[in-house]
């Protein structure tokens, strides 16, 4: 099988090392031209709890140089996914599935509205990645769970040989028969602990040892619990320590979460798919998110402030 990352960054050189070393072929489709050229030239730095080793990866800046590939795994942040498609269309041959690994709710629908509805299938992954330096990451494969599915179907048979290829390949996958309920666990996840991180500068380790931040995060899963119940939604979590416990599983103390990440470099967040897709969910159900709107406003200022200085200095 011939697989293409769209967007590797870190979780997406960890889900390519991964697959990389379990024999697929697969390529790392990014725009950074010289991060390109450090995994090209020293290959991909991986530590994980196995130790650190060097994986050689194909990587590219140009889609049309891999050609049609069987799997392509979209892994760019929310508010580049069209434009990434649209860019990855040398990738999408006759016979090609595209499945969304990302963050927040409605990246399918997109990704369709491109490549056809009947190529596209709904993915979410558990799996974890930090960004060290370049070509080097710090990966949570192991003990981490993806899943696969249809978008308004049951399991089928393409769903489940490509649950059953990637899990051979060493990327743990479910083949799930209701991946609205699916997308809203993986959305509980980032809810309970992206925008706090992002806020606070926590790692994993700090945030679980803070009673205080485990609270708020308690609070704002709730919220999305209640707006999830509201719209019909058949959750496999009820109650908010299950998605504290579940969010922490497999990462190290040292995790830091997409959005503290994403702030750390400077660059905008996934906090209008993440939390304010709670709070617009919740406006249209009329349930009240109060602490998922605070959380909405204290990211936005925060990317304000950046953009701001960087029109002022030119510098982050």
């Amino acid at each position: 099988m011939r697989v293409a990352i769209v967007g590797a960054g870190a979780l997406g050189c960890a889900i390519g090392a991964t697959l990389t070393e379990g024999g697929l072929e697969t390529w790392l489709v990014r725009r950074s031209t010289e991060q390109v050229a450090q995994l090209q030239q020293h290959g991909l730095r991986v530590d994980d709890a196995a130790g650190s080793r060097i994986v050689d990866v194909h990587a590219t800046t140009q889609p049309a140089d891999v050609g049609p590939v069987d799997l392509v795994i979209v892994v760019v942040k929310s508010f580049h996914t069209e434009a990434a498609v649209r860019s990855s269309e040398p990738l999408i041959g006759p016979e090609t599935v595209v499945v969304s690994m990302q963050n927040g709710l409605g990246q399918e629908d997109v990704i369709a509205g491109i490549v056809g509805r009947e190529r596209v299938l709904a993915g979410r992954t558990y799996v974890g990645g930090v960004l060290v330096g370049p070509g080097h990451i710090r990966s949570g494969v192991a003990g981490r769970l993806s899943h696969l599915g249809e978008l308004a179907e049951p399991v089928t048979p393409r769903v489940r040989a490509l649950a059953e290829t990637l899990t051979a390949a060493g990327l743990t996958t479910i083949a799930c028969d209701d991946m609205i309920a699916t997308c809203w666990d993986k959305l509980l996840v980032n809810v309970a602990t992206g925008a706090l991180a992002g806020i606070t500068g926590l790692t994993y380790g700090q945030f679980y040892d803070e009673p205080r931040m485990v609270a708020t995060a308690s609070a704002a899963v709730a919220e999305a619990i209640a707006v999830a119940q509201a719209t019909g939604v058949r959750l496999s979590m009820t109650d908010p320590a299950a998605v504290l416990r579940l969010a922490a599983e497999g990462l190290g103390p040292d995790f830091k979460t997409s959005m503290l990440q994403s702030l750390e470099r400077g660059t905008k967040t996934e906090i209008d798919a993440v939390n304010d897709a709670v709070v617009r969910a919740g406006r249209a159900a009329n349930i009240p998110t109060p602490v998922n709107d605070t959380l909405v406003a204290c990211v936005t200022g925060i990317e304000r402030a950046m953009a701001d200085r960087l029109d002022r200095e030119g510098t982050p």
